[in-house]
């Protein structure tokens, strides 16, 4: 039996583990700004909508409730744009990163298959199209590739890690040099309610794809607009047949989003208010430790959107991890997300108040 594993770049966070435990030896503690990960408490109306569901004994449906459907669909037409979504629309998934990792196989893909993704990207997107065979391809512009074997093509606006923000021109240009060479195209929109001096456009909107969800599909996740990490709650949405395609597979799978959690994202996606009180401490946690990092002598570059600073300080990444280790704050190195990122840093603000607070003291 050969191991698949093998297949598989070396899991990056193992090695971040000896700067870890560097920065855990600050003698106020670290500060861990290197994972995106919410901190926040669950929204009150969102963990009620869990609990009342809790008495789900029965197997949950992998399309999800009517309700569930119902609310992924308006809520795109609300904020996003989208007209005339049907259910046949839409797709609950267990996760943004587990769809990412199985997309290309769940797709069929394989040897002699391209996946594409831009050159500074998260990991999985490479993870998933090695797990099938197929070959990853990174690009500057997905115009610019060869389309010949190209299956399918990642998008990511709002960018992890740089923050980056694809406008709707750029976004119209290149769905319509997709389509015209048949390539699927998949666009990852997990920070698209995080804009701070963009305002990001989904593929979704009319004015990108034309009114016609064809070859165009959104993902989007309420783990960041939310803090639902924990509850693993993220759908898709656009081209019926391709979501149709992946339900039957996902079906015999038996991929299926938890009831309480459903319901949980039925109350999230009806509810703007909390998103809005979350913006907020992100904005001002953004601020205080992009003016720190500044002050500091740290450049920052891109990072119109998103939950991090794209940084550097004009040095190797891994130099930088280490000298902020010794302050005891984490980040991380930003040739995790490809070479092009050799000489910068990702700085999360997804840490309490406290713990930014220490952090731009540090850099003080």
């Amino acid at each position: 039996m050969s191991a698949v594993s093998s297949r598989l770049p070396v899991f990056p966070w193992d090695r971040l583990e000896p700067y870890k435990a560097t920065a855990a030896a600050h003698p106020d503690g670290i500060v861990d700004l290197s994972v995106g990960t919410p901190v926040d408490p669950v929204p009150a109306l969102i963990q009620e909508a869990l609990v009342a569901a809790a008495d789900s004994p029965g197997y949950p449906t992998v399309w999800g409730t009517k309700e569930l459907r119902d609310a992924l669909t308006g809520w795109c037409a609300r904020r996003l744009g989208a007209v005339d979504l049907a259910h046949g629309n839409v797709l609950p998934v267990v996760g943004s990163k587990e769809l990412v990792a199985w997309l290309p196989t769940q797709l069929g893909l394989g040897a002699g298959d391209k996946v594409a993704y831009p050159r500074l990207a998260y990991p999985t997107y490479e993870v998933g199209a090695r797990l099938c065979g197929a070959e990853p391809v990174v690009y500057d512009d997905p115009t610019e590739l060869d389309p010949a074997g190209l299956k399918l093509l990642w998008l990511n606006s709002p960018s992890n890690p740089t923050g980056r923000v694809l406008g709707k021109e750029e976004l119209t240009r290149i769905v319509a040099w997709a389509r015209e060479h048949g390539v699927l195209v998949f666009a990852d929109e997990c920070y698209l309610e995080l804009g701070w001096e963009a305002d990001p456009v989904s593929v979704l909107h009319p004015d990108v794809c034309g009114g016609s969800y064809e070859g165009v599909v959104a993902v989007h996740s309420l783990s960041k607009r939310s803090n639902l990490a924990g509850y693993r709650a993220a759908f898709i949405a656009g081209d019926a047949a391709v979501l149709g395609e992946l339900l039957l597979i996902r079906k015999h799978g038996g991929m299926m989003t938890a009831a309480p959690v459903q319901a949980a994202t039925v109350a999230a996606l009806g509810d703007d208010a909390h998103v809005a009180e979350q913006r907020a401490r992100y904005a001002a946690r953004r601020a205080a430790l992009r003016g720190a990092l500044e002050a500091h002598g740290f450049r920052i570059e891109h990072s119109e959107a998103s939950l991090y600073l794209w940084a550097t300080r004009d040095e190797p990444c891994w130099d930088t991890v280490a000298y902020l280790a010794e302050k005891g704050i984490l980040v991380a190195p930003g040739d995790f997300y490809g070479a092009a990122g050799e000489r910068f840093v990702r700085v999360a603000f997804t840490a309490t108040d406290e713990r930014v607070d220490a952090a731009v003291k540090r850099l003080g």
